[in-house]
Formats: C-alpha cells, structure tokens, sequence
C-alpha cells in the first residue's frame, strides 16, 4: 500500500452554471472507493485557484483493477443541491507503477480536459 497526493492546483474557462453570480468551485477526487474534496473557491467563478494537495491510499498496480482518478467539478450552492460543473479522468496506472519501481514519483503539472455529462468541453483543470 502506498500513497496517492493530488495537487489540485486550478480551473481555467469553466462553463458557469448561475447566471446571477459567479459561482463557487469545488473538486471532488474519487479514487478507488475514497473521496477527498478540495475547499470551496468562493465567488471565482470559471477560473477558481485551490493550490491543495489531497492524499489517498495507493495499492501496487497490477492487480487488474481499474486505475482510474476521478476530478469531478462542482459548484456549491447555499438553498440547493451543489451543481454539476463538469468532470476529468486521469489514468494513473503508469504513475503508480513508476512510483513503486522508483521509490516515489512526481508527475509535472499537466492540463486535463474538463468535460460535461454529454461529453462536451467545459474547461480545463491543473
């Protein structure tokens, strides 16, 4: 078992869902079963900045399970359910593997493609 960190380190462009006021960004990371959320980026609309490091369980790759990372975006709202912003998947298998051949890992800073539930661009994520 190893660790897994996640900086989360900003959006860019993504598409606002309130139209009275900039909206209030959040990031949920799933990974395997566990779930870290990033703190609420009040009020910065489609470009909100977290620079937060999240930490999850890591297990050896290898096993033939599914080495999925999950950013799901989300926008906080006080009288109603949160909404859905949009969502980005990164592969992690490789990483992980490299980590484990090498002691630890750091991945440069890579810009993912934030999409929609139908698969549409919404923006991008660091």
């Amino acid at each position: 078992m190893g660790l897994l960190e996640v900086l989360v380190i900003e959006a860019h462009d993504l598409h606002n869902h309130d139209f009275l006021h900039k909206m209030d960004p959040y990031v949920v990371v799933r990974y395997k079963g566990q779930e870290r959320k990033t703190s609420v980026a009040r009020r910065q609309g489609g470009n909100p900045k977290w620079n937060e490091k999240l930490r999850l369980r890591a297990e050896y790759p290898g096993s033939g399970s599914d080495y999925k990372l999950n950013l799901r975006i989300m926008d906080k709202d006080t009288f109603s359910s949160d909404d859905f912003i949009g969502e980005a998947t990164i592969y992690v298998e490789d990483l992980l593997a490299l980590g484990v051949e090498n002691g630890s890992y750091e991945m440069r800073t890579t810009k993912y493609k934030v999409e929609g539930l139908d698969g549409t661009y919404c923006g991008d994520i660091k």
